[in-house]
């Protein structure tokens, strides 16, 4: 048995040791943009087979919920990719026991958070609902939506937590399969749950359906999230992995949930962020109807392809540079870096062409409104502006948060989503109103990426006076 999770883990973290750096961010990067491709997908269906109801109330609904669903992934995100990173740390300084306290944390830590929000969700929902945007004529879909998903809190952070944790032992191929499968249960399921038996879908009458619209979309979600989380657990039940689900080894002392909050605290955060910033903009939309609120959904939706596309391979690397830097590999680091955001631009570039060749179209997808789309056309391409650099943003913070520069990331968390952008929204909103709405998240994004390059130029001459003096000692 010693031998057969010995091999296991060999071939696991090879990636991060023998792999060129080219072939080491293909094997990394490619799962995770794969698993964020379906992820795309599956965060579009909930809004497109709802669209294909005609009722515009619906998409609202989802629109004004996705800022609460949000913060299930942010409490993923803490447990997730502060435990991936600090694994991934621990390995490349050989402390092998070390990581499976930290997976066990990770795990308990996250189901525990996943029942609290349960809860607060389940008792607190109307005052919510209406703090987050909804309006009398969207509320009760909302409501209908958060209902199901609160329930399934706790396996919506744990699924998210585990598809990153994996990823911290060079398991990239796992984390796709363990996210994708959930994804793909969710969007069969979107239009069973969703429409009516006989509604039109993609010209054909639906053979079968249950009709409950919005609540539908919900329950796929929970289905689907459940479905991943026992996948990661018969991984972890057949002894393939170096992690550990027992609770025999869950502690919270000795630096281990110091070591991954300090990390997994500004991915949560900047979650949680987004969230707030959702809500912000569904707060000042209502100011120009549920039509404007509509379109923002789709439009923050289309734009995920080319912003999950470049979070995926930004997150795939990140524990290579978690391993290189605890092996005290600066150059392969570094290295592995730079290469990320050239694939990055290139990658944004090309997404940000297409989408403004084919602007309308695109928006057209989710919606058959001629009022929407109208509003939907402007909105797509003012989001798209930083599609080209972005990217680079994205691996830089990564790239912190495998060093285990927390303060670093933290910055630009707040800064994104929080810091710059709530001010530019706030000012643009009263100054330009609507385009002001429009063109605040791609003046903050712009203004972050200089920021997060500067740093982390910084961090790297930090980085090579301290090794040049340990050389001449």
């Amino acid at each position: 048995m010693r031998r057969r999770h010995k091999r296991s883990m060999k071939d696991n973290t090879q990636v991060f040791e023998s792999y060129s750096v080219p072939r080491a961010v293909r094997t990394l990067a490619l799962p995770s943009m794969m698993g964020m491709l379906v992820n795309i997908v599956y965060n579009l269906a909930d809004t497109f087979f709802v669209g294909q109801t005609g009722n515009a109330n619906m998409v609202a609904a989802v629109s004004v919920t996705m800022p609460l669903f949000l913060l299930f992934i942010a409490c993923g995100n803490l447990f997730g990719v502060g435990g991936c990173a600090f694994v991934s740390r621990s390995l490349g300084e050989g402390k092998t026991e070390r990581v499976k306290t930290i997976s066990s944390f990770c795990v308990y830590s996250a189901i525990g958070v996943g029942l609290v929000m349960t809860v607060l969700f389940l008792v607190f929902r109307k005052p919510v609902l209406y703090a987050v945007g909804a309006s009398d004529a969207t509320f009760a879909y909302a409501a209908d939506y958060l209902k199901y998903v609160a329930i399934g809190s706790p396996f919506i952070v744990s699924s998210v937590m585990l598809g990153n944790l994996v990823r911290g032992e060079g398991a990239a191929r796992v984390s796709m399969i363990g996210s994708i499968i959930g994804q793909v249960v969710n969007i069969v399921l979107d239009p069973i749950f969703i429409l009516n038996k006989g509604d039109k879908l993609f010209g054909l009458a639906m053979p079968f359906g249950t009709g409950q619209g919005v609540a539908g979309a919900a329950i796929a979600t929970v289905i689907g999230n459940v479905v991943s989380v026992i996948f990661f657990l018969i991984y972890f039940l057949r002894g393939k992995s170096i992690l550990s689900i027992s609770p025999g080894r869950y502690r919270v002392r000795g630096g281990i949930a110091r070591g991954v909050i300090t990390v997994g605290l500004p991915a949560a955060i900047n979650s949680l962020l987004m969230s707030i910033s959702n809500m912000l903009i569904n707060v000042f939309l209502q100011a120009y109807g549920d039509n404007a609120v509509a379109a923002m959904g789709i439009t923050m939706k289309a734009n995920m392809l080319v912003v999950m596309l470049q979070l995926g391979l930004a997150q795939g690397v990140q524990p290579l540079v978690g391993y290189c830097y605890g092996a005290n590999k600066l150059d392969r680091m570094r290295h592995s870096i730079r290469f990320s955001c050239v694939c990055n631009i290139v990658l944004g570039t090309v997404i940000t062409v297409i989408y403004f060749i084919f602007t309308r179209q695109v928006v057209s997808v989710f919606i058959d409104d001629p009022a929407v789309i109208d509003y939907g056309v402007k909105m797509l391409r003012a989001l798209m502006i930083s599609g080209p650099v972005i990217g680079c943003m994205f691996v830089l913070n990564f790239s912190f948060q495998g060093m285990g520069k927390g303060t670093q990331s933290m910055i630009l968390s707040l800064s994104r989503q929080g810091l710059i952008y709530f001010p530019l929204l706030i000012i643009m909103n009263k100054t330009v109103g609507l385009d002001g709405i429009i063109w605040s998240q791609a003046v903050a994004d712009l203004v972050c990426t200089a920021m997060s390059v500067v740093m982390f130029l910084l961090v790297v001459r930090k980085l090579r006076r301290q090794h040049s003096q340990k050389t001449k000692a």
